[in-house]
Parts: structure tokens; C-alpha cells; sequence
């Protein structure tokens, strides 16, 4: 089990528009089977932290890359992602293994 967390650098201003815009592609990818449960988050610079910074974080049990040749992916989706481009100056994606019971060290 993994949880996946895809980080922005939102341009100024542009944090609260860019998870608002991330968050529509979430529900939309959720809809059609693409992703489980979801939450997104972000600090336009009035909370500590970095600022202009926009995360979308989901758990799935295994890494699968969007591009992947059998994954229909909704037009609106990639309509957002275009969008999110002119508004964001960085994104990168964080993986990390989830602690389950059965990876517990006896």
C-alpha cells in the first residue's frame, strides 16, 4: 500500500485556484474508477509552512503511472491538467510505503 502525494508550486496568488482545479480532477478520475478517496490541501502564504505550495495526497495499493496504455483518461482531466500548467511553476510527485499490519517487525 502506498500513500501519493502530487505537489504544486502554484504561481502567487494562484494556491487556493490550483487546488480547487486539482481537486475537480481527483473527483473526476474518482468517478470513473481511476482513484480512491482523496484530500487536498494547500498555504497561500497566510499559514506557516511553504508557501504557494498545493498538495493532492490518495492511498492505492500499487504505483500505476497515469500514461499507462490502458488508461482511458477523461478528456476534462486533461483539459485541467493544461490549465494547471500556465498556473503552477513546479510539480513533482512523493511515494511513500504505507506501515500495514503485515509489515509490522515482530
Amino acid at each position: 500500500m502506498y500513500h501519493l502525494c502530487r505537489a504544486y508550486k502554484s504561481k502567487l496568488g494562484q494556491a487556493r485556484k490550483v487546488v480547487m482545479l486539482d481537486h475537480l480532477e481527483a473527483q473526476i478520475l474518482r468517478d470513473t474508477g481511476q482513484r480512491g478517496e482523496f484530500n487536498g490541501y494547500f498555504n497561500p502564504g497566510n499559514t506557516t509552512g511553504e508557501k504557494n505550495r498545493v498538495v493532492l495526497q490518495w492511498n492505492d495499493d500499487m504505483i500505476r503511472s497515469f500514461f499507462r496504455s490502458e488508461n482511458d483518461i477523461p478528456y476534462k482531466a486533461l483539459e485541467i491538467q493544461r490549465e494547471l500548467v500556465d498556473l503552477t511553476e513546479d510539480n513533482w510527485l512523493e511515494i511513500n510505503e504505507l506501515l500495514t499490519p503485515e509489515k509490522m517487525v515482530q
